[in-house]
Formats: C-alpha cells, structure tokens, sequence
C-alpha cells in the first residue's frame, strides 16, 4: 500500500471517531467544525510521519496527536464548545425505522447523560475505549495514566452507568 493510500485508509477509518474525540475534548457549547479541524490538523501531521515508525500503533498516535490539540486549542481559547446538532443528522427511513432509531438515540441519550455526569477521568478513558476501541495499554500512553488505573476508571465507570440507566429504567416503567 502506497502511502498516500495508506493516509486515505486511516481517514477513512479514524476521521468520524476523531471528530467525536476532539468535540467532546472541546466542551458542549461549540461546533463540530473546531473538531473538525483538529482532526484536520491530526491528518496533516500525519502526513509528514514515517508510516514504518507508526504502523504498529497508529490509533495510538492519532489519538495521542488529536488529545493534545485539542487541549491545545482549549488552552489558546480558554473557552469550551461541544458537539454540534450536524453530528446528530439521520437518513431518510419509513416510520418504523424512525420509532425504531428514536428509541435507540433516547437510550443513548440517556447513557450520554449518565457519561457526562461521571469524573473528566472516567469519561475520557471510557470514550477512548469505546468511541476510540483502544486498548488498555493505547489509552494509558494517550492519558499516561497506569494500566491498571485505566482499568479500574472504566471497570468504576460502566459500573455507575449500568447502575444508574437500570435505576432510570426502573423509574421509567413505574410511571
């Protein structure tokens, strides 16, 4: 694979994850065209890499790059801004398909709700996992924080989520 073939394979795969990453780095009350150009900055460098050095742990550079301008953007405006309304955009579908991705998003909607409640620690190695589909080891060079502790911050943070959508599920169904 030619380089500029294997740049446009990680776009491909990487840019949307990013997207999310940086906005969320970014805070609520922004656009996802600050995002956007994080990620755009990401890819730039990116192309001035070796691909030999980063081959084995490309997700893991990216997201290391995307982290650090995204805090740097942060540190430069000293303001937050979050995820825009075009992220949420959904195709066309009939009625069922809609009821259907309605109830999807309001239960998504709920876990992100339960997510933004959790300490910045936790939140972050969880959307890295997640969103990033890091491994343990990725998102502690990433967060430097320990293995271990990455563990424990996500083990402790699904752990609050579950609890609190099954007890919002439970408050659900008594109404």
């Amino acid at each position: 694979m030619m380089d500029s073939d294997w740049i446009t394979a990680a776009l491909a795969e990487y840019e949307q994850p990013l997207i999310r990453y940086a906005a969320h780095i970014l805070g609520r009350a922004g656009d996802v065209e600050r995002a956007r150009e994080v990620v755009q900055d990401v890819f730039l460098k990116l192309c001035r890499q070796d691909r030999a050095e980063l081959s084995d742990h490309l997700a893991q550079w990216l997201y290391s790059v995307c982290r650090n301008r995204a805090l740097d953007v942060l540190r430069k405006e000293r303001r937050m801004t979050g995820l825009g309304e075009a992220q949420l955009n959904m195709p066309d579908r009939n009625g069922s398909e809609i009821m259907s991705a309605l109830e999807r998003e309001e239960r998504y909607s709920g876990v992100l709700g339960i997510l933004q409640t959790l300490p910045h620690n936790q939140q972050e190695v969880i959307r890295l996992k997640f969103s990033g589909d890091l491994s343990y080891q990725e998102i502690s060079a990433i967060t430097k924080l320990s293995v271990s502790n990455v563990g424990f911050l996500i083990h402790t943070g699904l752990k609050t989520i579950r609890e609190k959508s099954q007890k919002r599920e439970a408050q659900r169904r008594t109404k």
